[in-house]
C-alpha cells in the first residue's frame, strides 16, 4: 500500500493512509476524509491503517505528539482505531484535499503520453480502480495541474507512483481545487475569477450560480442580499450594454418604477445644477447663458449641497434638491437683474431663442395640399394675416427703439 507524507508542525512527517474506493457519485470531503471500507463478512465499517510493511515500522502503541512532547496519560491510553483515527485527521488538517491530489497526480499518465512509456494508468482506468467517477479524478488531477503551475508542487513527469512529496498546507487547496464540474466551463472559469477578486470560495459563488431560485428567494425574503444584488447588477451593467438595455426597457414597461426613475432623475438634475455652482463658480442663465457666479450665490450653493451630501443613503434626497435647487435659481435670476450687461444680454439670448423657434415652426407648414378642400379652412387665413400683424408690429418697435439709441 502506498503512502504519502506531509510536513507537520515540527517539520516531522507524517504517514499517511490511501484512500480507499469510494462509491461512484459520492459527495466531495468537506471535513475528514472517509477512508471506511465494508467486511464482506459482517458489513461492519473498518478503517485501514498502514501496514508495518507499507510504513517500514510497526503500529505504535499510542500517540506521539508531533512537536515531540510527551503525550497526556488519556493520549496515550487511546486504542488502535483511535490513533489511526486521530493520525488521519491531523494529516487531513494540515494537507486538506492534497493527500488525495498527490495519489492521482503520480498515478495517472499526463495528457499526451504514451501506455507503453508509463507505468501510470488514465484516469479512466484509475477511476475504474478507485469505484468513482472519471471527472472526479480529473477535478483532482487540474488541481494538482494548476498548483504545479504556480510551483506549489512538483510536476506529474517528476512524480512517480507511490512516491511520497512534501504536500502544502491544507488553507492553499480550495484556491486549486472546485467540487463543481460546472467550473470548467467558460462561465464557471468566469465565476471562479469574479468569486477570488471578491476574495471569497468560487464553489460559493458556482454554488449560488447553479441555483438561481434559491438566489431569488433569498433576493426577495432579506433586505441585505437584495442590496447586494443591487450593487451588483450596477456594476455589471457598467461594462455590459445588452444589459442597460434591458433593464431599461424593463423599468420603462413597468409603471411604477418610470415613475420612480423619472422623479430621481429631476432629482439629480437639480442637484447638478447646484453642484455645477458650488464646485465650478457657474451659473447657467434661464435663457442659456453659462456665466461666473458670484461668490455669495456660490457660497450659498455650497451650503446647500453640504446638507445633501450629508445624507445618509437611506433618506430621499428629493425635498432636499427641490429646496436647494428654488433657492438658488431665485439667486441667479437677481444676480442677473443686478448686472446691466448681463441682463440685456440674457433678454437678447431670450428673444432669439424665441424667435428661432417660431421660425422653425413656420418653416415646418407644408403648403402641398392648400389647395384640397378637406384643407382649406378661413380661419387659417385669418391666423396668419394677424401672425403678419404681429409681425410687422414686432418689426416697427424694433426699429424705434434702434432709432432711439
Amino acid at each position: 500500500m502506498s503512502v504519502a507524507s506531509a510536513p507537520s508542525e515540527s517539520g516531522t512527517r507524517t504517514a499517511v493512509p490511501a484512500p480507499t474506493a469510494e462509491p461512484a457519485g459520492a459527495t466531495e470531503p468537506a471535513g475528514l476524509p472517509s477512508t471506511t471500507e465494508t467486511t464482506e463478512a459482517t458489513g461492519a465499517a473498518t478503517v485501514p491503517a498502514p501496514s508495518a510493511e507499507a510504513t517500514g515500522a510497526a503500529e505504535p502503541a499510542g500517540v506521539t505528539d508531533p512537536a515531540g512532547t510527551a503525550p497526556s496519560a488519556e493520549a496515550a491510553a487511546a486504542t488502535g482505531p483511535v490513533v489511526r483515527d486521530a493520525r488521519e485527521f491531523g494529516v487531513y488538517a494540515r494537507t486538506g484535499g492534497w493527500a488525495f491530489a498527490l495519489r492521482v497526480a503520480r498515478s495517472v499518465r499526463p495528457g499526451g503520453q504514451a501506455a507503453e512509456d508509463s507505468p501510470k494508468v488514465s484516469a479512466k482506468a484509475f477511476a475504474e480502480l478507485a469505484g468513482c467517477s472519471a471527472d472526479r479524478v480529473m477535478r483532482f488531477y487540474k488541481a494538482w495541474d494548476m498548483a504545479a503551475d504556480d510551483g506549489l508542487v512538483p510536476q506529474f513527469e517528476a512524480l512517480v507512483p507511490g512516491e511520497d512529496v512534501a504536500l502544502p498546507e491544507a488553507d492553499a487547496w480550495p484556491a486549486y481545487y472546485s467540487s463543481r464540474s460546472g467550473a470548467a466551463s467558460v462561465r464557471g472559469q468566469a465565476i471562479t475569477a469574479a468569486a477570488a477578486a471578491e476574495g471569497i470560495r468560487p464553489t460559493k459563488a458556482l454554488e449560488v450560480a447553479e441555483n438561481p431560485t434559491a438566489l431569488r428567494a433569498a433576493i426577495l425574503a432579506d433586505p441585505g442580499t437584495a442590496e447586494a444584488a443591487r450593487g451588483a447588477l450596477l456594476d455589471r451593467m457598467k461594462e455590459d450594454p445588452a444589459l442597460q438595455t434591458e433593464m431599461a426597457r424593463a423599468i420603462a414597461r413597468t409603471d411604477g418604477l418610470k415613475k420612480a426613475v423619472a422623479t430621481e432623475a429631476k432629482a439629480a438634475d437639480r442637484i447638478g445644477y447646484v453642484r455645477q455652482i458650488a464646485e465650478k463658480g457657474q451659473i447657467r442663465t434661464p435663457a442659456g447663458q453659462t456665466v461666473e457666479a458670484p461668490a455669495a450665490l456660490r457660497a450659498e450653493a455650497e451650503r446647500h449641497l453640504s446638507l445633501i451630501d450629508e445624507l445618509d443613503d437611506d433618506e430621499e434626497a428629493g425635498q432636499w434638491a427641490g429646496e436647494a435647487y428654488d433657492a438658488v435659481k431665485g439667486l441667479v435670476a437677481e444676480a442677473v437683474e443686478a448686472d446691466p450687461e448681463l441682463r440685456v444680454r440674457e433678454r437678447r439670448t431670450r428673444f432669439y431663442s424665441s424667435l428661432q423657434k417660431a421660425t422653425k415652426v413656420f418653416e415646418e407648414l407644408t403648403l402641398d395640399d392648400v389647395f384640397e378642400e378637406d384643407v382649406y379652412e378661413e380661419d387659417m387665413v385669418r391666423r396668419l394675416e394677424a401672425l403678419q400683424e404681429a409681425v410687422a408690429g414686432c418689426i416697427s418697435a424694433l426699429r424705434r427703439a434702434s432709432d432711439a439709441r
